[in-house]
């Protein structure tokens, strides 16, 4: 084997020289595809947005960059007293509600009274025909009058025979006999009495009048119908109107603090609101508070009493009370608006020199969208609206406008 026989490749060695294709005949390579200028677009896009948030993010600022003013409303604190409320849920409940039946039995004669009508105690109402009971009187009367005679009789008969006896003219039987039977004409003449006075009785019962002030319901009865005595169904309904209460329940862990405040002698506020609580329907005061809590709930029943001029209270309507249990002076208020909230932590947005400083404070009772709050002097102005724009060092601009506050509603200046 020659010396080039020993450095060619396999290939070469096997493969004749003229089985290869010359180097000019091999394939082309082909030619590289044109790429668009579009293709490149999205990370030109995506370029732009990493150098935004880099540039603009939050705490960063170009420089020469001024953020613009907030329009803010305010409120100034100010020093006052806070009533302290428990809130509960109450039914209206008249004093005296009268369900009136028949005591006798008889046709209606005549109705007095209309529907819903304001009644006086001592009012007519409802007349029954009571000609039969006159009837009874008229003979009650006379079994009364010949027994009271016949009693007369017996009665000269036995100072007869007492003078009598005084000259032994009669024997002492006689004398005794006549006085037992002056004690039984004694007794009928009694009983004769009852019986009048009961069948008068009864001719009351058909004149039914009203037994106290109140309004009268829905008429359930009409002339010619027949009632009858102990009868089950109400001839009318009367509820007193003024004054009226309210009954409503309060957890037992309130308990100590309102026996606590009546022990002292101190009278006890409580309002009425309607069940929205858009507004107040009376003003009265704690009447008493029930002997039992109910251990199935674990509440307490209270009772307040109201004056009910305008009788705003509706005999079983429900209402939302509030029983103010003690009142709180010299506090610092501000809007409950104004109060934030980063968990459990509240703040407000003191402002100072037209910047808003988040100052940290203690929020305390809340009435009538006025709050108590510690952390703050009296005559310091707080932001009342923008709350969404303000930041810690915000710069601020005092809006005589009102503007949107925190929870949607308008905040006044």
């Amino acid at each position: 084997m020659t010396e080039e026989n020993k450095n060619a490749k396999p290939d070469e060695f096997h493969t004749p020289p003229d089985d290869r294709l010359p180097p000019a005949k091999l394939p082309a390579k082909p030619p590289a595809k044109r790429r668009h200028w579009w293709i490149w677009l999205p990370v030109l896009l995506l370029f732009g947005v990493l150098i935004w948030a880099v540039w603009y993010r939050p705490g960063s600022k170009p420089p020469g960059f001024r953020p613009a003013a907030v329009p803010v409303t305010t409120a100034t604190a100010k020093l006052g007293s806070i009533g302290v409320y428990l809130e509960a849920i109450g039914t209206v409940t008249p004093v005296y509600t009268d369900s009136i039946t028949a005591e006798v039995t008889g046709v209606i004669t005549a109705v007095h009274y209309r529907e819903g009508e304001l009644v006086h105690r001592g009012d007519p109402l409802i007349d029954i025909d009571d000609r039969p009971y006159q009837a009874q009187v008229v003979a009650a009367e006379g079994a009364l009058e010949r027994d009271q005679n016949l009693l007369a009789e017996a009665e000269m008969d036995l100072k007869r025979y007492q003078d009598a006896w005084k000259r032994n003219a009669i024997p002492r039987q006689t004398l005794e006999d006549q006085e037992k039977l002056v004690l039984q004409y004694r007794g009928t003449v009694k009983n004769d009495e009852g019986t009048l006075q009961f069948d008068q009785v009864q001719v009351v019962y058909c004149h039914i009048t009203s037994p106290i002030n109140g309004r009268v319901g829905l008429r359930l009865v009409d002339p010619g119908n027949l009632v009858t005595a102990n009868a089950t169904t109400a001839l009318m309904v009367i509820t007193q109107m003024q004054p009226m209460t309210v009954v409503f329940t309060l957890a037992q862990d309130d308990l100590e603090e309102v026996l606590g405040e009546m022990r002292q002698g101190r009278t006890l506020t409580v309002e009425a609101w309607n069940r929205q609580m858009s507004r107040r329907l009376a003003v009265g005061r704690l009447y008493t508070v029930d002997n039992q809590v109910d251990t199935a709930t674990g509440t307490v029943k209270l009772r307040a009493i109201f004056d009910n001029r305008n009788n705003e209270l509706f005999p079983n309507l429900f209402v939302n009370t509030r029983l103010q249990v003690k009142r709180l002076d010299q506090q610092v208020l501000i809007p409950s608006s104004a109060v934030q909230h980063n968990g459990e932590q509240a703040f407000v947005y003191l402002i100072q020199n037209g910047v808003a400083k988040m100052t940290m404070v203690k929020a305390g009772v809340s009435d009538s969208g006025m709050t108590a709050v510690s952390g703050i002097q009296p005559g310091d102005v707080v932001a009342d609206s923008s709350f969404e724009k303000l930041q810690n060092g915000s710069r601020v601009t005092i809006s005589q406008i009102p503007l949107p506050s925190a929870s949607g509603e308008e905040s006044a200046p």
